[in-house]
């Protein structure tokens, strides 16, 4: 089969499309024929191998990438199923979270799966996992927004803002959304009462106070953050794009935590959405959204599997508009 494979640490144009071995489900494992792959600032991490820290922490590997095809956001078609799976069979469209996403075929665990919703095409499904699951926690579960609440989301226009924007709303908040101009009408229709450009104005600057601030960008630092919060707000650090090479999210985690133990405010970083840690149900509930008609995800650029490396750069500037998916024929 055709997959996207990193050998080594280092920059997109490390990816290879390569022929490799199908890889085969063991017990209580799914194998998908991947339809499309989203492409998430994990990705760029787990290319890279930073920050340095992770390394350490067994996480991506030492000193090469643990795992050696890219890619953990797919949708597709169940092609086999391994011992001990109920509920799925071959023929089934499902999406998930699936290490190995950036190739024709990838296994996942049955627990990280959940039935296609319908009328979604495979490129607006795998724009779900990652950045839906990690939208609803920051929002609902961290920080449990409430109808009438004020509710400023850093990054609107981004793969997880987007999403964000519309569980707040959904949620009966007033919601201002912060991204580039040319984003403004895309995080209006999303139901953002209020939208701010990123470039001209500074949510931080203490005139205007919101009961919970969900930042997905970190480009202010936590004491101005801290500016825009009511005296008993919630601000939710999502660090899947952190920079810094040694310490990144890592180290922003426990800088929130550290002020945290200090302050009225509550400061509350969401724990990385990784392959063991979404739960299913999370998952599920996604998913259930976008049946309903709650939820619609925001694809913004695609790209083939032979061009994955320019997906992750794309992802990597940080101006990516909704979602960025790989299509596989």
């Amino acid at each position: 089969m055709k997959a996207v494979v990193q050998e080594r640490f280092g920059p997109p144009d490390s990816l290879r499309l390569r022929d490799v071995d199908r890889p085969r489900a063991g017990a209580g494992q799914v194998l998908v024929r991947v339809r499309a792959a989203a492409v998430n600032p994990y990705d760029w991490h787990m290319l890279r191998g930073d920050p340095y820290a992770a390394r350490l922490l067994g996480g991506m590997g030492l000193t090469r990438p643990r795992a050696r095809v890219a890619g953990i956001d797919a949708a597709g078609v169940v092609e086999s199923v391994g011992a001990d799976v109920r509920g799925l069979s071959p023929g089934d469209p499902v999406l998930g979270f699936c290490p190995g996403a950036f190739a024709e075929y990838a296994c996942a665990s049955a627990r990280l799966l959940a039935p296609l919703p319908s009328d979604l095409t495979f490129e607006q499904a795998a724009a779900l996992p990652m950045g839906a699951v990690t939208a609803l926690r920051g929002i609902r579960t961290v920080g449990r927004v409430r109808s009438g609440q004020r509710v400023l989301v850093n990054g609107a226009g981004g793969g997880v803002g987007t999403f964000a924007v519309q569980i707040a709303a959904l949620l009966e908040a007033e919601v201002t959304g912060v991204c580039s101009a040319g984003n403004a009408d895309l995080v209006r229709s999303l139901g953002a009462a209020r939208v701010l450009d990123y470039a001209r104005d500074d949510f931080t600057d203490g005139r205007e106070r919101y009961d919970v601030v969900l930042d997905n960008v970190g480009n202010h630092p936590l004491g101005r953050l801290r500016r825009a919060l009511t005296p008993a707000g919630v601000l939710v650090a999502n660090g899947g794009g952190s920079p810094g090479r040694v310490f990144g999210a890592i180290g922003a985690t426990l800088k929130v935590a550290a002020v945290n133990a200090v302050t009225r405010q509550s400061l509350r970083p969401i724990l990385p959405t990784t392959p063991d840690g979404p739960g299913h149900e999370d998952l599920l509930a996604v998913a259930a959204l976008v049946e309903a008609g709650q939820l619609t995800p925001v694809v913004g650029r695609t790209f083939a599997l032979a061009d994955a490396a320019e997906a992750v750069r794309h992802v990597e500037e940080g101006h990516a508009r909704g979602k960025t998916v790989i299509t596989v024929s």
